[in-house]
């Protein structure tokens, strides 16, 4: 039987998604996104488990129940995943897999799920959150002239 780690290295490499090998049971990947350019992921695999850890973003500035209260009611009609904060705030999404289950196309699902739920919620977690400190952002921006192309979903919030 192969070994997970070697699946998913084989699955990862097959989808072109780059990774490196953390130690002899992690690897840190990057999926590539639309809204959110890439989301960084730990695979980690123990004797029992595959433990996936995908950073979504940093602890919200503003409005944390309810960005929480998203997160929550969308946890119910997630695959495999769902989210999850850490001990300072930031949210993950986090799920386990029996090792025995590993396969491509279990990674591949898995992997579309990230890109899917990272990418879809982005700009909507990033409003309820960082509402404040996008404006301030694309006024700073405006004043001394710089692009703010990567702000334009936001452009309703702007002053």
């Amino acid at each position: 039987m192969k070994q997970p780690l070697q699946t998913i290295q084989e699955a990862l490499s097959e989808s072109k998604i780059e990774f490196e090998e953390l130690d002899k049971t992690s690897l840190l990947v990057s999926v590539p996104g639309e809204k959110k350019l890439y989301t960084n992921v730990i695979f980690k695999v123990s004797d029992k488990t595959l433990s996936v850890n995908a950073f979504v973003i940093r602890r919200p500035d503003q409005n944390t129940e309810k960005v929480y209260e998203w997160l929550l009611r969308h946890n119910a009609n997630m695959y495999l995943l769902s989210y999850a904060t850490n001990e300072l705030g930031d949210i993950y999404l986090v799920g386990r897999l029996p090792v025995e289950l590993v396969t491509r196309d279990e990674i591949d699902r898995i992997l579309g799920a990230i890109h899917e739920y990272c990418d879809s919620s982005f700009n909507t977690l990033l409003e309820l959150g960082f509402a404040d400190a996008i404006r301030r952002e694309w006024a700073w921006r405006i004043s001394r002239g710089e692009s703010v192309a990567n702000l334009e979903a936001f452009k309703h919030l702007r002053s």
